[in-house]
């Protein structure tokens, strides 16, 4: 390569070397003693966003409604005790979980009897989130309810206003407040859907005129209470109708006045003072294969109010022969078709009252007066 040739190379590499650092040497001092300053940030176009200019006088209603009767909703949680296998020590485990809400304020609390179904023990959550154990204070299985109680000392427990049902209407609306799946205090809302439904408890027996609604009931809303919309008690809730297991608008919720004349005696004697005529039925299977249509008499309590009254129970004659006992048919104009039939007839009046029994006695249908005895003794 010629002389000439190698000295502009030369030249051309010393002067781009010479170009590149001092550029490099102005980038940094101006970083250097340049402020950093970062970037601007264009702020959201939040013209499209429309103010609250009010909330209508239904929402409104609604959320004091929840508000005011939230305090009285609690969460309850069930404990079962088993023996460790290595340490053979008992210990605690929990079953479940419900809802309840506050009766009065002794500190009784109302739930579903399936809630506390084999239960050792029982939480209650206030809606203070405050826990206190509670005493089991009494049950009822054929009601699907039980009554629960806990020692708050001086806090000041605020009851559910207690409505009626007998006279509600398809279509009022509905508010169910509980604690679905664990969820804290979780408000639904619906109409009354129907009236009058028949429900079976855990003991087989019916409950009737139970109260249907489309207000969502989901595991765990059991026990909760069902308001009008007054916040008053209106129902218990305690079974959905659902192939899936989950709310499918189905709910049903046990009336107010059957719960408002079951948990009193449940307070007082730890189950339903029930009136009673003193006798035993003779089991369905038998009645069906007999072609029985009533509640034949099986035994009659001695010096009860059918044996006063002159009731006959099945018996024997001289030859081992079975003598078919009284039928009884009708109690003050209820027809008497079965042995549920009799007791919901029964469970509508009083120990103490008189009422009318119409029997069939050897084909023939008779009638008596007597005075009806108690399933509990007064304390």
């Amino acid at each position: 390569m010629k002389p000439s040739v190698l000295i502009l190379l030369a030249a051309l590499t010393a002067g781009a070397y010479y170009f590149f650092k001092t550029k490099s040497n102005l980038s940094t001092q101006e970083i250097t003693n340049t402020e950093y300053k970062a970037p601007k940030v264009e702020q959201r176009n939040l013209q499209n966003v429309a103010p609250v200019t009010r909330i209508f006088d239904t929402e409104e209603a609604t959320i004091k409604l929840f508000e005011n009767a939230s305090q009285s909703v609690c969460f309850i949680t069930t404990l079962g005790v088993r023996q460790n296998y290595f340490s053979r020590n008992e210990e605690e485990i929990p079953l479940g979980s419900g809802s309840g809400f506050v009766w009065d304020k002794e500190g009784h609390i109302i739930t579903n009897f399936h809630v506390i179904q084999n239960a050792q023990k029982a939480t209650v959550t206030l809606s203070d989130r405050k826990t206190y154990d509670a005493e089991i204070v009494g049950v009822a299985p054929e009601k699907d309810l039980a009554v629960l109680k806990i020692n708050v000392g001086e806090l000041d427990l605020k009851p559910l206003p207690v409505g009626t049902s007998h006279d509600l209407r398809v279509g009022q609306s509905t508010f169910a407040i509980g604690n679905p799946f664990g969820l804290d205090h979780t408000l639904t809302t619906g109409v009354v859907s129907a009236l009058g439904r028949e429900i079976k408890s855990l003991t087989g027996r019916p409950i009737r005129d139970v109260i249907q609604t489309d207000a969502a009931i989901n595991p765990g809303n059991s026990g909760g209470p069902l308001l009008d919309s007054n916040g008053r008690l209106i129902g218990v809730n305690t079974q959905i109708y659902s192939p899936s297991g989950a709310s499918a608008g189905i709910g049903f919720s046990i009336p107010v006045d059957e719960v408002n004349w079951v948990v009193p005696d449940l307070i007082k004697y730890g189950k339903v003072k029930r009136p009673v005529l003193g006798v035993s039925i003779l089991p369905s299977q038998y009645a069906e294969q007999m072609q029985v249509s009533g509640a034949m008499i099986a035994e009659v309590v001695k010096g009860g109010p059918a044996a006063l009254a002159g009731l006959k129970p099945i018996s024997q004659d001289a030859r081992g022969n079975i003598i078919s006992g009284d039928i009884i048919k009708e109690v003050d104009n209820v027809k008497i078709a079965n042995y549920n039939d009799l007791v919901l007839a029964l469970e509508k009046r009083q120990p103490g009252q008189k009422v009318k029994v119409v029997y069939e006695r050897n084909g023939s249908l008779k009638d008596v007066n007597l005075v009806l005895g108690s399933s509990a003794i007064d304390n």
